[in-house]
């Protein structure tokens, strides 16, 4: 498993129209191979910035099938225009894990 990492700037003012672009981006990353799960989160501090977390059976998964898809060009056209700046995408693997069972 691979997580996908990228904290994205988006445009002052445009939160609202990016989070509603990004609804509809979902909607092709979730069909792609390889694709496990996504998150995108909201920072407290910096009300225009997001953290992009993408999990991914394998690097190509993302890399080549999705980076190299016609759909990848819809999702660039959705979403690509709220950056300022571009965000640096990074790759990640599992080294450690651990998770506090809920208590009854």
């Amino acid at each position: 498993m691979i997580l996908e990492a990228a904290v994205l700037t988006i445009k002052p003012g445009a939160q609202a129209a990016f989070e509603a672009a990004f609804a509809e981006a979902s909607k092709i990353i979730t069909a792609m191979p390889g694709y496990s799960s996504h998150e995108l989160q909201r920072c407290i501090e910096t009300q225009n910035q997001y953290l992009l977390l993408v999990r991914w059976q394998a690097l190509t998964d993302h890399t080549v099938g999705f980076r190299q898809s016609p759909e990848y060009q819809t999702w660039r056209s959705l979403l690509h225009h709220f950056y300022d700046p571009f965000p640096t995408v990074e790759h990640y693997e599992l080294v450690l894990s651990h998770e506090r069972l809920s208590q009854a």
